[in-house]
């Protein structure tokens, strides 16, 4: 679609009025807030048929522009979707309030007291692409925690985002909140979001979700704070000692329950005194599934109907049923072979070895390591955090899945008496 000039007083609008929002939602009551998110619920299931109307213009524009498989399944919505979405916003209601939280306090010697109490962030940018259901996690999540949104959520999902953005607003507006508290830079395209990356004293964080392609850009060329959101290429490691049963269900769970998300498992990593023993089962569970196998020269002795490995295959997040296959010599090369290719997104092992087990925990640097558990748990409803913003996969501020805490910030609140400082 061709996009419109960019009007960056028109912008500037939008994010002058998302600020001046958000100065009413860190006031807000959790009544008031709980009020309108209860309210988006409602209206998403009132009207899941216009939303899947619109849903169906971006699917079929999608498969026109041949965006793959992976894309189209992140991209759809169907009812029993739009009830699960549903159900997830009311879910944060359940959720505790953060803001106001008093995380430590203590009266100094002086007879000062201080007190450090969580704060919203402000104004939440999110870019991100093919995942309709964001716009409505990352908003209900904001709105929750007190901050106002700007959502860019890319060409591919314009259609729908444009009615979850309506929804959005009119339940705020119905509840007495701003309407303004979430505002969308998807009508002016690429520009709409350079923009936004751009909007210093607009924006007070902003979060990217998507391909590592898109990520990388963001960081790149952001001028406002970002919390960086990983690509998954994520590993399973089968160690000597894993059992039979457990490697199979574990594996395949990972890789096929969903294939499209970023907690999916994109490597298999297999002690060699364990290949012989393992592999031929837990590939029959995975081939008889559809997964294409992508394999080094010892597991196509096994299995000489794989596809050969690429060193460009194991640094891919492929978010389809491809899975790239190595047999290690121990658990040092495995360790060894995540350092290299991983995103620092979720790692998990497979051991009946408990010293093995903690050392795989203790080494591994990534948001979310994992013993004898599918990497698929890596994910914030599975966490108890209802729905989440993203997983965020750098070492500042937040790590891992990202709930309602990480969208505040703190300050100190001092009080005293006509004290002064000797």
């Amino acid at each position: 679609m061709e996009q419109p000039d960019l009007d960056t007083s028109v912008l500037d609008a939008r994010l002058a009025a998302a600020k001046e929002a958000s100065y009413r939602l860190a006031r807000a009551t959790t009544a008031e807030k709980d009020a309108a998110l209860e309210r988006i619920a409602s209206d998403l299931r009132a009207r899941a048929s216009e939303v899947i109307a619109a849903n169906g213009l971006d699917l079929q524009a999608g498969r026109a522009a041949e965006i793959g498989r992976g894309l189209l399944d992140r991209l759809a919505l169907d009812e029993p979707r739009i009830d699960a979405l549903a159900d997830a916003v009311l879910d944060v209601i359940g959720l505790t309030d953060p803001v106001g939280e008093t995380l430590t306090g203590r009266t100094l010697p002086s007879g000062v007291r201080i007190d450090q109490v969580r704060v919203p962030l402000g104004v939440v940018g999110a870019i991100y692409e093919a995942r309709p259901n964001v716009t409505i996690d990352i908003a209900v999540l904001a709105l929750k925690s007190g901050n106002a949104v700007v959502l860019r959520g890319g060409s591919a999902a314009e259609q729908t985002n444009r009615v979850l953005v309506d929804v959005l607003r009119g339940a705020l507006d119905a509840v007495g909140l701003p309407a303004e508290a979430v505002q969308t830079v998807d009508d002016f395209g690429r520009a709409g979001a350079r923009h936004l990356m751009q909007a210093r004293g607009y924006v007070d964080v902003l979060i990217p979700r998507g391909s590592a392609g898109l990520i990388r850009a963001v960081v790149d060329e952001a001028r406002v704070p970002v919390i960086e959101t990983g690509a998954g290429v994520v590993h399973m490691f089968l160690d000597a000692s894993a059992p039979e049963h457990w490697a199979i269900e574990l594996v395949h769970n990972a890789k096929v329950q969903r294939p499209s998300v970023c907690n999916a498992l994109e490597t298999l990593l297999v002690h060699q005194e364990a290949a012989e023993r393992l592999l031929p089962s837990v590939l029959d569970r995975l081939t008889d599934a559809g997964v294409t196998i992508h394999a080094d020269e010892r597991v196509r002795a096994i299995r000489p109907d794989a596809l050969p490995v690429t060193d460009e295959d194991f640094a891919t997040e492929h978010m389809s049923l491809d899975l790239s296959v190595a047999v290690v010599d121990s658990l040092d090369d495995a360790l060894e072979h995540i350092r290299r290719f991983s995103t620092k997104h979720t790692e998990s092992i497979v051991t009946n070895d408990l010293a093995n087990a903690e050392r795989f925990l203790n080494e591994v640097d990534s948001a979310a390591v994992m013993v004898n558990a599918s990497t698929r748990f890596t994910d914030g409803a599975e966490f108890g955090f209802g729905a989440e913003v993203g997983i965020s996969t750098q070492k500042l501020h937040a790590r891992g899945p990202m709930g309602l805490p990480e969208l505040t910030s703190t300050k100190w609140i001092v009080r005293g008496a006509g004290h002064v400082r000797a």
